[in-house]
């Protein structure tokens, strides 16, 4: 009998952070839909900063626009040589675009003019870079009916010692490919992801790209495409699209496809793209174990005991051009 690790659904290509001309991006929400819809992604998250608007205009039957917003605490005023914490929220409705904690003084880019009109719960909140206040953002947003990720740990100078003690989080990303093609910043973080995990968070990894828009297709530092989520859902609307993302029912990836994963007796299997290497991390040593290409053939199904005395295990695909896909912990 199978179990399958990964839900046997339809997986949509998915960019779950990207800035349009609503803040500081380069492209209108207009012209990135078309640019990923080119590329074969299925969902786009519009996570302007500290603006929430709604882009459901944009959807078609190929096509999910993901209502979101992302929300900065910066340590200094120069945001350049500041520790920062930064925030995904994703609306659970669509039409949901009820600003929580709203701070005036952080919409500094783009669509300005939306600030005073923003719909918002309570007054303005005057943001610092505490615990305490990112705590109250996060307990705030859940209750008003979003979904709150951690934004690229690398980037932001900190480290799981001090967001770590954020409850509520239901994923960070894993790998921010704006980071490393805007500023040189490999922002990929699985020992990041397994110190959240040992410290008791049963959060999930998502990969994605923060683009910003402004170097062309064609350009090496072109800031989409890079990372990309693969949800698995019962069809791309916009309710099984978050439900798969309350559920963890999806993986990160910089290029490797997971085709199947799942459990049959006392082994896990994992059928993916061809790749030069899969591993499995557990949340103890000794790890789980690796499965490497031999004599020039890829791996493309690598088979695992299933471990005991772990309180977790995920996997980890490499393909020849080091770039990784990602699952979430699955807990034992």
């Amino acid at each position: 009998m199978k179990r399958h690790l990964l839900p046997e659904k339809t997986y949509y290509k998915a960019n779950l952070h990207a800035h349009s001309t609503v803040s500081d991006g380069g492209l209108t929400p207009l012209e990135l839909k078309e640019r990923y819809k080119a590329h074969g992604y299925s969902i786009l998250a519009y996570t302007d900063h500290e603006l929430l608007v709604d882009h459901s205009d944009l959807a078609d039957p190929d096509f999910l626009p993901i209502t979101a917003t992302e929300y900065a605490f910066v340590e200094k005023e120069d945001y350049f040589t500041s520790r920062t914490i930064e925030l995904n929220l994703f609306a659970r409705d669509p039409h949901n675009v009820t600003q929580v904690c709203f701070d005036p003084k952080y919409v500094i880019h783009g669509e300005k003019w939306r600030a005073p009109i923003a719909k918002r719960v309570g007054g303005d909140f005057e943001r610092y870079y505490t615990l305490e206040a990112m705590q109250q953002v996060i307990d705030t947003a859940r209750e008003n009916g979003f979904l709150v990720s951690l934004n690229h740990p690398q980037y932001s100078m900190e480290s799981p010692e001090f967001f770590g003690r954020l409850q509520g989080l239901f994923a960070m990303e894993i790998y921010n490919h704006i980071s490393f093609a805007g500023s040189g910043v490999y922002d990929y973080n699985p020992a990041m992801y397994d110190d959240m995990l040992r410290r008791g968070h049963r959060l999930y990894a998502i990969a994605a790209d923060d683009c910003h828009g402004k170097m062309p297709d064609d350009s090496p530092r072109c800031d989409r495409y890079g990372g990309f989520t693969m949800i698995g859902a019962e069809s791309l609307t916009y309710e099984n699209v978050i439900t798969a993302l309350e559920n963890g029912d999806f993986y990160a990836s910089q290029g490797p496809l997971i085709e199947s994963l799942y459990v049959e007796g006392e082994e896990v299997h994992l059928i993916c793209s061809p790749a030069r290497s899969v591993s499995m991390g557990t949340s103890h040593r000794p790890f789980g174990g690796i499965v490497m290409e031999q004599n020039g053939e890829a791996v493309t199904h690598a088979v695992f005991k299933l471990p005991k005395n772990q309180a977790y295990i995920r996997f980890t695909v490499t393909d020849r051009q080091g770039r990784n896909a990602n699952t979430r912990a699955y807990f034992l």
